[in-house]
């Protein structure tokens, strides 16, 4: 097991850094089974999905300012 437990931090930027894999490694089963138990979390990992969900559907296209907005929103600049 990891020395420290997984916060809600700690998922926010699992899930910004590797969006899309299935990882397999401790931190990895740790990380899903505080999304099990955190409401909070949840919610966050749901808004990115459909975020990113209308982006593959629709073929949205944003100008840079709005794309930097959107980082900047999530904190992901």
């Amino acid at each position: 097991m990891s020395e420290k437990k997984v916060t809600c931090g700690d998922v926010m930027n699992h899930i910004c850094e590797s969006l899309g894999e299935e990882l397999a490694t401790q931190r990895c089963k740790e990380i899903r089974a505080h999304l099990k138990e955190c409401t909070c979390c949840q919610q966050y990992f749901e808004s990115v999905e459909m975020t990113i969900d209308f982006y593959k559907n629709y073929n949205f296209t944003a100008s840079d300012d709005v794309c930097k907005n959107l980082l900047k929103k999530l904190n992901l600049e």
